[in-house]
C-alpha cells in the first residue's frame, strides 16, 4: 500500500467508519498517524500491533481502492461523501487538532465526530446543563435563566436537545446570542425529537451540532447513555437543574465524576419527585447550587470576559399590582411544595367552584403550577 493518494481526513473518516474495526481500534489507528492517509502505509508489523488481522489489512486496502474511485463513480461512499457536502456535514476525526483537548483525555473519546454548525465552539470553555424531560414550570424557568446567564458570561452551554430542561438550556443560551451546542443521540442528519426540529436548525445556524454515530443513525435506547459521556466530557462541569432518581441525567453526571469533572446540582422541594435526582446528587457529593455566582466561582479563570454583572441571572419579580386582593390572599395560602386542593379549599374555605377559577387565573399569570392535580407556587 504504497503511493497513496492524499485524500481529506473526513472522507478516510467517514469510510473507515464503516468497516469492520473498533472504536477501540480506530481510537489506536488515529492517534498513531498525524494523517488518515497515513494508516495505508502502515507496515504488516505496525498494523499487527493494533490488533488488527491480516483480514483487517485486506479491508484497508478495499477501502483504500474505494477512495480511489469516490470522485469519478457513483458508488455507495461517493454518494454519501455528496450528502455531506450537500447537507454542510463535517467530520472531525481524533488525530485532527481541532479536536477538543478536554474530550480527547477521557476514557473513551469518540474517534469520530459528525457535526454541524460552527465547529470553533468545540473548543470553547462549555458548562453542560441536563436535566429531566417532563420537567415542571419552575425547572423550565431555571433552566432558561441559569443558561442565559452562564452565555452572557461567556461559557458554551452544551446539552442533548431533548425536550424540557435541555431545550430551555439551548433557548436560554440563544436567547442573549450566546453559544450553545447539542450533542445528540442520533445522526447529526436525524432530528430527536421531531418537537425539537426548529431548535435543531436554530442551533445549526447559530450553534452547533454534533454526534459520534454515523448518518441516519436512529433514536435507539443504548445511544443515549454514550452520548452523555460526550456532553460531560466537552464540559468543564455539569450542572443538573431537575432530574429524578431514575433519570438519564445522573448517567451525565456519573459520567461527569468519572471524568474528573465538577458536578452541580440545584435543591427542589422535598415532595417534588423531579427533584430527589438532584437530592441525591448532592448527598453523594454534588455542590448543591441556589445561584449563579455558586457556579462561577469554580469557573471563572476560563473566561478572558468574565464580567462581575453577568453572573447572577435577572430576577423576575412577581408584580402584585396585577394580581387581585382575594387571589393574594390566596396566593399567600399557596407554598412551594404541591399542595392537593382540598387542603387548599380547607385552608381558605372558598367554595370549590370559586377556588378552582382563581387557581386557574393564578396558574395562567404565571405565579404558580399544577403538577399532578396539586397546586404551588412557582415565584
Amino acid at each position: 500500500m504504497q503511493n497513496v493518494p492524499v485524500f481529506p481526513d473526513g472522507l478516510i473518516a467517514l469510510a473507515l467508519h464503516q468497516s469492520t474495526l473498533t472504536e477501540k481500534q480506530l481510537r489506536e489507528l488515529f492517534l498513531f498517524v498525524d494523517s488518515l492517509n497515513d494508516i495505508f502505509s502502515l507496515s504488516l508489523e505496525q498494523i499487527q500491533q493494533f490488533s488488527l488481522t491480516s483480514t483487517h489489512r485486506l479491508e484497508l486496502e478495499k477501502i483504500q481502492l474505494s477512495l480511489q474511485q469516490v470522485f469519478t463513480s457513483k458508488c455507495m461512499l461517493a454518494q454519501q461523501w455528496q450528502y455531506c457536502v450537500d447537507k454542510n456535514i463535517g467530520i472531525l476525526s481524533l488525530n485532527q487538532q481541532a479536536y477538543p483537548a478536554l474530550l480527547k483525555q477521557i476514557y473513551d473519546p469518540p474517534p469520530i465526530i459528525y457535526y454541524r454548525g460552527d465547529i470553533r465552539l468545540i473548543n470553547t470553555p462549555q458548562l453542560a446543563m441536563v436535566g429531566s424531560r417532563r420537567s415542571s414550570q419552575q425547572g423550565n424557568h431555571n433552566a432558561l435563566l441559569f443558561a442565559k446567564a452562564f452565555a452572557k458570561a461567556g461559557f458554551t452551554v452544551t446539552s442533548g436537545l431533548a425536550l424540557g430542561i435541555d431545550a430551555e438550556s439551548h433557548l436560554g443560551a440563544l436567547s442573549v446570542e450566546g453559544n450553545t451546542i447539542a450533542v445528540l443521540g442520533t445522526g447529526v442528519d436525524v432530528i430527536y425529537p421531531w418537537r425539537n426540529r426548529d431548535l435543531y436548525q436554530t442551533i445549526v445556524d447559530h450553534g452547533l451540532v454534533i454526534s459520534e454515530l454515523p448518518l441516519g443513525s436512529e433514536p435507539k435506547k443504548y445511544h443515549f447513555p454514550k452520548r452523555n459521556r460526550i456532553i460531560s466530557g466537552l464540559s468543564l462541569g455539569v450542572l443538573v437543574v431537575e432530574a429524578t432518581v431514575k433519570s438519564g441525567s445522573l448517567i451525565t453526571a456519573k459520567c461527569a465524576l468519572d471524568q474528573d469533572r465538577e458536578v452541580f446540582a440545584m435543591p427542589g422541594s422535598i415532595h417534588n419527585p423531579s427533584s430527589r435526582g438532584c437530592h441525591a446528587l448532592i448527598r453523594q457529593g454534588a455542590k448543591l447550587i441556589e445561584t449563579v455566582e455558586h457556579v462561577m466561582e469554580e469557573f471563572s479563570g476560563w473566561l478572558s470576559n468574565n464580567n462581575d454583572e453577568n453572573k447572577q441571572p435577572e430576577q423576575v419579580e412577581l408584580n402584585l399590582n396585577t394580581i387581585e386582593p382575594q387571589q393574594k390572599k390566596l396566593l399567600e395560602q399557596i407554598g412551594f411544595d404541591p399542595q392537593p386542593v382540598d387542603l387548599i379549599q380547607q385552608r381558605t374555605s372558598l367554595p370549590v367552584t370559586e377556588l378552582m377559577a382563581m387557581l386557574v387565573q393564578l396558574e395562567l399569570k404565571g405565579v404558580i403550577e399544577n403538577i399532578a392535580g396539586n397546586y404551588q407556587r412557582v415565584m
